[in-house]
């Protein structure tokens, strides 16, 4: 099998990036006016205090996420960090499952499987467990 077919790993696929950005709105100047790229979905995930618009590329997406509030997760992020990756997220078949090998083998999970960005459900795994990136698990 050549590296050019496509294959679906029985793990999971990639869902997406997520993008820590200061404005959603500047952002979105280079994404569509460079890239061509148009938004799928724009909404605010209060539980996360999060601003997100999702942009699709061929089977995955770039997702851009803008604090909604200072002292949100992103908000913080871009403090310490600046603008940039935030996290990678992946689709995996069974979540529960994929938490229960994880919790089983000492990751650390940063919260419980719940309802995200278009109701999906998600958790993430901390960067000290993932070889230093943040990583989204998300149910398929």
């Amino acid at each position: 099998m050549s590296g050019s077919e496509n294959t679906k790993s029985p793990g999971g696929s990639l869902d997406h990036l997520g993008i820590a950005v200061r404005s959603i709105d500047r952002a979105l100047i280079f994404y569509e006016q460079q890239l061509g790229l148009h938004v799928s979905l724009r909404e605010t995930v209060l539980r996360e205090k999060v601003h997100v618009a999702m942009l699709p590329l061929e089977g995955s997406r770039i997702e851009l996420l803008e604090p909604a509030e200072a002292d949100s997760p992103i908000g913080k992020f871009l403090e310490k960090r600046g603008e940039g990756l935030h996290h990678v997220a992946i689709k995996v078949p069974d979540l529960p499952a994929a938490v229960e090998r994880l919790r089983a083998s000492g990751a650390r999970l940063l919260n419980d499987p719940r309802p995200g960005a278009g109701g999906h459900l998600y958790v993430f795994v901390h960067p000290a467990s993932t070889g230093g990136v943040l990583l989204e698990l998300i149910q398929e």
